[in-house]
C-alpha cells in the first residue's frame, strides 16, 4: 500500500503544479487584460483547489502509513535532529497544509469579489502564494517520477 501511495502522491504533484500554472495563466490573464470572469476561469480554479485537495488528503494517508513517519514518531527528539527525517515528520506536511489554505483562501476572496478584475486580481495573488509554497516544499532530491 505504501508504494501504492507514493506512486499516486508523486504523480499527483505534477497535476497539482500543471493545475496551479493553468490557473495562474487565466487569473494573470483576466486581472491584466481587466476580462470578465469566464466559466474557463472557474474551472481551472477548481482544478487547482480540487487537485491540491486529493494531494492533501493523499499525502495526510501517506503519512499515516509511512514507515519513515512512524519510525520519527517512535522518537521524535531524534526525529528533529535528523534534516531529512524532520523534513518529512514536520516540515512538509505542514507547509503543504498552508499551501492547501492558502488556496481555499484565495478560492474564496475571488468569489467574494464584487467585480472580474477583483477576482482575478485576488486569486492570482493567492495561487501565486500558494504555488510558491507549494514549490519550497517539494522534496526536489527525491526521484521526480517514481514508479512502483
Amino acid at each position: 500500500m505504501y508504494g501504492v501511495l507514493l506512486f499516486l502522491h508523486n504523480i499527483t504533484r505534477w497535476i497539482v503544479v500543471l493545475a496551479a500554472i493553468w490557473a495562474l495563466i487565466q487569473m494573470y490573464r483576466g486581472w491584466f487584460g481587466q476580462t470578465p470572469w469566464t466559466n474557463g476561469d472557474s474551472q481551472a480554479s477548481r482544478a487547482f483547489t480540487i487537485s491540491l485537495d486529493v494531494q492533501f488528503l493523499i499525502g495526510i494517508v501517506l503519512y499515516i502509513v509511512s514507515p519513515l513517519t512512524q519510525a520519527a514518531m517512535q522518537d521524535f527528539g531524534a526525529a528533529m535532529r535528523d534534516s531529512d527525517v524532520r523534513f518529512f515528520a514536520v516540515e512538509h506536511v505542514l507547509m503543504m497544509l498552508i499551501a492547501v489554505i492558502v488556496a481555499h483562501v484565495g478560492s474564496a476572496m475571488a468569489k467574494r469579489a464584487t467585480d472580474a478584475v477583483k477576482q482575478h486580481r485576488n486569486a492570482a495573488i493567492w495561487y501565486t502564494i500558494s504555488l510558491v509554497i507549494i514549490l519550497a516544499s517539494i522534496p526536489w532530491w527525491r526521484p521526480l517520477l517514481r514508479g512502483f
